[in-house]
């Protein structure tokens, strides 16, 4: 019950105790007396009147309060109480679409079981009665922060993967974040390894986090995103909070020679494999530097004018629609994959492409002993590709997943933690 419903109950009471007074100030049994006598109110009366004026002691509190606005959809909503028991909850959209909740076991609090939607109103009512049995009410509506008014962070690798040695945590906001230091703040990253996890800031939308040197093989990392109600910029507020965590796998590095044209395969320091290749050509070196493995594919399509190479007509030097064994090393468009183009010479004996690093293989990728298959099937998102000795500079760290070309200080300089 409201405080304004328990002043009037009361204001009842006092109105009905103070009529039985003033009827027994003016009657008695003998229809009055001279010596002023008054005939005490009957039972019943004063059962009435003390009734009314009885409230219930529980008192029942909504979070956010009535009429808040751009409330958290994770957290905020929670009903608690004193002095009494729950008995019950309803939690509603203006539309009229009922939330899901659930009241404790002691009966003390309540809050909804699903994650509320952005910028929409809700309606909660809330029951409690004392320990007499007596009755408490309280009501709240609210507005939850709207997508103008929020930010969320895509982040790599996905929950319950395995990854490879090189594989960052990066995080790609939806908007851009001024207060840098509150969502970094709001953002841990761990490793069962006990290696030391900083995060650095590449722009105002894209944060990634590293360990000084690759992952430990067979480590697990968390990340764990307590973003909810963080403001990130003036205005704009953080609704995630959720924990992630995936598997370190062997420690696999690839590196490819550009001089002499071939790739050497290891795992946990042993080689397992070397494999002849083609990389970029004189006029389109291939970049220098550590790359990650960021996607794969099976067969995809490579269209030079996506990537800046066109003819004089403004179409593609080169468009394949079925190129093998892909697999992304860069933002800009680095690959790693089959060709089956190119003359079986080529491989081991001349750089030609247009800056990805070429395999033998056979179109429809459907031989699995080819050179591209084979490593294709024995990589993972994550692992790391070196290539040295190329003419071109090193590939810059926030083209792909590169961070691993910055220097530990260069990197920790970064951190607005």
């Amino acid at each position: 019950m409201t405080d304004g419903k328990r002043r009037k109950s009361l204001a009842v009471a006092a109105a009905v105790l103070g009529g039985v007074l003033v009827l027994s100030a003016c009657n008695d049994d003998n229809g009055g007396s001279a010596s002023g006598s008054t005939t005490p109110p009957s039972q019943s009366q004063v059962d009435e009147a003390a009734e009314a004026a009885k409230t219930s002691k529980a008192q029942i509190t909504i979070a956010p309060k009535s009429g808040t606005q751009n409330a958290s959809i994770n957290n905020d909503a929670k009903v608690t109480v004193t002095e009494g028991k729950l008995t019950d909850v309803t939690m509603t959209s203006a539309e009229g679409a009922a939330v899901k909740g659930e009241i404790a076991a002691d009966g003390l609090s309540w809050k909804p079981s699903e994650q509320l939607e952005r910028a929409t109103v809700y309606k909660i009512a809330a029951t409690a009665t004392d320990a007499a049995g007596l009755e408490a009410h309280e009501n709240s509506s609210f507005t939850t922060v709207s997508k103008a008014n929020s930010f969320i962070g895509s982040f790599t690798p996905e929950d319950g993967s395995t990854v490879g040695v090189g594989m960052p945590v990066s995080i790609n906001f939806n908007k851009a974040i001024t207060d840098k230091a509150a969502v970094q703040g709001g953002i841990t990253v761990t490793s069962s390894a006990g290696q030391e996890v900083v995060g650095h800031w590449f722009n105002g939308q894209r944060l990634d986090f590293r360990p000084e040197k690759y992952w430990t093989e067979g480590s697990t990392v968390t990340l764990k995103l307590d973003l909810d109600g963080v403001e990130g910029a003036d205005g704009v507020f953080g609704v995630q909070q959720k924990t992630v965590t995936f598997k370190i796998g062997r420690n696999q590095v690839s590196t490819v020679d550009v001089a002499t044209k071939t790739m050497t395969v290891t795992q946990d320091g042993k080689t397992i494999k070397t494999i002849p290749i083609s990389a970029g050509s004189p006029d389109n070196p291939t970049y220098n530097g550590q790359m990650v493995i960021s996607e794969k594919f099976k067969e995809t399509r490579m269209n030079g004018a996506t990537v800046g190479f066109t003819d004089d007509d403004g179409k593609g030097e080169y468009d394949i629609k079925d190129v093998p064994h892909a697999m992304r090393l860069s933002t800009s468009g680095t690959f790693i994959h089959g060709n089956y183009w190119g003359p079986d010479s080529i491989f081991g004996s001349a750089n030609t492409s247009h800056g990805c690093v070429g395999l033998n293989d056979v179109k429809g990728a459907g031989d699995p002993n080819q050179q591209a298959a084979w490593l294709f099937d024995h990589s993972i998102v994550g692992d790391v590709v070196i290539v040295q000795n190329s003419k071109d500079k090193t590939i810059a760290p926030d083209n792909g997943l590169n961070g691993w070309n910055m220097s530990w200080a260069d990197w920790k300089a970064g951190s607005e933690v």
